[in-house]
């Protein structure tokens, strides 16, 4: 009999990076995350969000008591947020992370390296060796970006292309990645 452990999704405080940090979000982000949420621009490609406040604090409070996801805040070392990421839906070895948003202005490098560190917490603190995400068809210079770091288009819906990543894989091709990534990311709990 073949039994797959379903791997857990901790949160962590804080994931350190080379230049960027991952803070968990709590409820004082609320007002940022609004932000790039209703964005026209950034929000196109997302899961429609209300426009009210009082909805993302309250989503923010469900999710404190939650221990099936972690909502991060992307931070510069010097603690200027500069967007979002979340890891959610783990399927035994495999986890799907989105609501990736970098606001206007963040650095050119902070999309591999938030990428990178993702793909790092969830394989050397997390254990999980997979990932699994989706990308709006629309959304090009995403599903571009994912298919360059080795992302396989699995299947299709009407609005999103289905991705499937081996993290060894794209970890294993570090060298080419070292200037954006420290060796393995830190982590406070």
């Amino acid at each position: 009999m073949n039994i797959h452990r379903i791997l857990q999704i901790s949160k962590a405080q804080r994931v350190h990076g080379r230049t960027l940090v991952f803070r968990n979000a709590v409820v004082k982000d609320a007002d940022f995350i609004l932000s790039l949420r209703s964005d026209k621009e950034k929000s196109k490609y997302l899961s429609q969000t209300p426009a009210e406040l009082s909805h993302q604090i309250a989503w923010l409070i469900d999710y404190a008591g939650k221990s099936d996801q972690a909502y991060f805040i992307i931070e510069t070392k010097e603690r200027e947020p500069l967007g979002t990421v979340r890891l959610y839906d783990a399927r035994s070895n495999s986890i799907c992370w989105g609501s990736w948003i970098l606001k206007d202005g963040a650095p050119q490098s902070a999309a591999i390296e938030s990428a990178l560190m993702v793909y790092s917490y969830a394989a050397n603190f997390l254990g999980f060796r997979q990932a699994h995400f989706d990308v709006r068809k629309g959304n090009e210079n995403v599903w571009r970006f994912h298919e360059r770091m080795g992302a396989e288009r699995v299947g299709e819906t009407a609005s999103d292309y289905l991705y499937r990543i081996d993290i060894d894989g794209v970890l294993s091709t570090h060298p080419k990645y070292r200037k954006y990534l420290p060796k393995v990311v830190t982590v406070e709990w």
